[in-house]
């Protein structure tokens, strides 16, 4: 039999939590300034919030076996739940994306690569 359902949960949570620091790690390598993990808010949670030079990024991380499974994790519920997410915490943070805000996907694979999708979606897809 396959594994108990709790253990595929943890099991889960704990690689969504290396792929969000695997990601934090290459945004910062690149300058950008990780300003949340994991912020939670009544639309739900946005995985990263990151800012260089006035540019805000809303970064979803999606891991997966490969990155092209990954690639297509993110539906249209997801966005939305994100865009949502991201007003509540641009209400709550005034201030930042003076140079534009723009909402980023990062894809992790099983051996730990990754990609960044930058300005994967926008308000209206």
């Amino acid at each position: 039999m396959g594994e108990e359902p709790k253990n595929r949960g943890r099991k889960a949570e704990s690689l969504g939590h290396r792929a969000e620091a695997l990601a934090a790690a290459a945004l910062e390598a690149e300058g950008w300034a990780v300003l949340a993990r994991r912020w939670r808010s009544a639309a739900g949670e946005i995985d990263l919030v990151a800012e260089r030079a006035g540019l805000l990024a809303f970064v979803e991380v999606k891991a997966r076996p490969t990155l092209g499974a990954a690639a297509g994790a993110l539906g249209a519920r997801q966005q939305a739940r994100l865009l949502a997410a991201a007003e509540i915490w641009l209400a709550a943070h005034p201030g930042h994306g003076a140079a534009g805000i723009r909402f980023d996907v990062v894809v992790v694979d099983a051996a730990g690569r990754l990609r960044r999708v930058a300005d994967a979606f926008r308000l209206g897809d």
